[in-house]
């Protein structure tokens, strides 16, 4: 593992994206310990993709036109239906006066988990980012693959941890001012417009 994996990991996970954003809702709605859960669901929904970009299923999407069509826009409807569901006040991001229970967490790590897993481009990104950093002359390449795959996922949960904390910090001056509180939810579903059009026009 090298300096260069590192700091290009931290960079890739730092950058604003659907993760990022659900998981900064989650701690402007819910509060802390729902930034943690939607940080962990976000961070279940990297493995169907590295291990796709492992055992070469990456390539399919690669190469098949069809199957990268039909991947990327359920991911263009997942992303506007957490826009809708932001502006109506529904689902894992209503606000929530009270610590969610039980409930309402699973709620949060399902639709994390959704926001990541039904984003193509993620795989055909690891496709191509982890071989970069494993040596054509090492031993055991698979190994390598994999330590730097859980390298990456728990560097993803650590940024998106502090990203929703700092979130849950202001969470109490955001709730208690209901016209702060109408244009963060619109500008959340914005963004998600705005995650799902970026992904509506992206290429393989």
């Amino acid at each position: 593992m090298t300096l260069e994996f590192l700091i290009t990991t931290f960079i890739v996970v730092a950058s604003p994206g659907t993760g990022v954003l659900y998981t900064l809702a989650a701690g402007l709605t819910r509060g802390a310990r729902a930034s943690v859960v939607a940080a962990f669901g976000c961070t279940l929904g990297i493995v169907p993709h590295m291990a796709a970009a492992i055992l070469g299923l990456a390539a399919l999407l690669h190469t098949s036109a069809l199957a990268f069509e039909i991947f990327k826009y359920v991911g263009v409807a997942y992303l506007l239906w957490m826009a809708w569901s932001t502006l109506q006040e529904r689902g894992a991001l209503k606000v929530d006066e009270r610590a969610a229970g039980d409930r309402g967490f699973m709620q949060v790590t399902i639709e994390a988990i959704l926001i990541n897993i039904l984003n193509p481009k993620l795989s055909i990104f690891f496709l191509a980012f982890l071989p970069q950093f494993v040596s054509a002359e090492e031993a055991r390449p698979l190994a390598g693959m994999l330590t730097l795959s859980a390298v990456f996922m728990l560097m993803t949960f650590v940024v998106f941890v502090i990203y929703g904390l700092l979130a849950a910090a202001i969470r109490d001056h955001v709730i208690s001012r209901p016209r702060v509180l109408i244009w963060m939810r619109r500008t959340f579903a914005a963004a998600f417009v705005a995650l799902g059009a970026k992904l509506a026009v992206a290429d393989r």
